[in-house]
């Protein structure tokens, strides 16, 4: 039986994989097909549809009762994807970042997981908050599509053939409409292989949706933004993972609360340390992205080390390990200090930098 729930996870994870990767090729073809921008592409249907698994997952747990998983889905993904995808893709090449990035999506993504942490304050999520998330993703997706408009030209650099005939645009239907049921069958399957296995394995279902669900419904953005990086692509690398975070937040927390049989329940180790962590970690972006416009592979590889010491955390907390009090102790007495001092010093020199680039 817990060989079952291991393969439900394995099968679920390449049925998302599998769907995520049809759903972005038919409709970034489809939108191409459409003459919508270029850019306007870039930064909606192939973020979201990198998100899909995610949102698909999300929403699959909270109508079966399992909103821990979900959130903890969502959640958990943020951080991989700022920790883990850009540092992987930081160390494979220095990540370029643009001021408009600096100024508008990045703020974006800081606000939306700040607005979710305010919300879940009561202790559940209920259909209006579902509601008020899903209202923002659509202004957001509204407002990315005319400002994208308005730089028509800067976009240009996705590759898939526009669609041309009947023919292809029904070819192009069929990707998306494989896409997606690829995408809610695998959601259906991780989810009760991961219930069953955390319930044998005696580890609560927010941790197992902390980590392997949200690594796991992550790959997609971990091969966008790597390969990106490694094909000089690096704007597309960074801006894969700002607005696939702001889809995860306003989308798939949005959906999973408005179709939800009750109101989602948040757990308290989420509220008191998951959700601050989330909004810290894309906070510490702004100095490291200011500093030069670049992730240097250093700064990635200060992701990936803050990814570790944060999975080590859950570990060491599932389990119950003596280790736990000292290695908090080490963290907050130590490691924490040097990493705002750290943060504040390349915050500094960023605008010492950029007041020399303006003269």
């Amino acid at each position: 039986m817990e060989g079952q729930a291991y393969l439900l996870v394995l099968i679920g994870f390449v049925a998302l994989a599998g769907g995520g990767e049809l759903l972005v090729r038919g409709s970034a073809r489809l939108a191409l097909g459409l003459r919508i921008p270029p850019l306007v592409v870039g930064l909606t249907v192939v973020a979201y549809g990198t998100s899909a698994p995610e949102a698909a997952v999300t929403v699959a747990a909270a109508r079966e009762g399992s909103g821990a998983v979900g959130l903890g889905n969502v959640v958990g993904s943020g951080i991989f994807n700022v920790l883990v995808v850009l540092g992987l893709s930081a160390v494979a090449a220095p990540l370029v970042v643009t001021r408009q990035l600096i100024r508008t999506e990045v703020p974006i993504m800081i606000g939306t997981s700040a607005l979710l942490w305010l919300l879940c304050l009561e202790g559940t999520l209920d259909r209006a908050d579902g509601l008020l998330l899903v209202a923002l993703m659509l202004a957001y997706t509204v407002y990315t599509v005319r400002n994208g408009r308005r730089n028509h030209d800067a976009g240009a650099g996705i590759e898939e053939d526009v669609p041309r005939g009947r023919r292809d645009f029904a070819r192009c239907i069929a990707l998306v409409v494989a896409g997606l049921v690829l995408l809610v069958l695998g959601a259906g399957w991780l989810l009760d292989g991961v219930v069953e296995a955390a319930r044998r394995l005696g580890v609560s279902e927010l941790i197992i949706g902390l980590t392997l669900v949200a690594a796991g419904t992550s790959l997609p953005e971990v091969a966008t933004s790597v390969v990106a990086s490694l094909r000089g692509q690096r704007e597309i690398a960074i801006g894969n993972v700002v607005g696939s975070n702001i889809f995860n937040v306003l989308f798939a927390v949005g959906a999973a609360a408005s179709v939800a049989p009750e109101p989602l329940a948040v757990p308290p180790s989420m509220l008191a340390f998951d959700l601050p962590l989330l909004v810290a970690v894309q906070v510490a972006c702004l100095p490291i992205f200011f500093r030069n416009l670049r992730i240097e592979r250093w700064e990635g590889g200060l992701f990936l080390a803050g990814y570790g010491a944060y999975l080590t955390y859950l570990v060491l907390d599932a389990t119950g390990h003596d280790a736990l009090e000292g290695f908090s102790w080490l963290m907050v007495t130590f490691v924490l200090p040097f990493l705002v001092a750290t943060l504040v010093a390349l915050g500094a020199d960023g605008i010492r930098l950029d007041r020399k680039r303006r003269r």
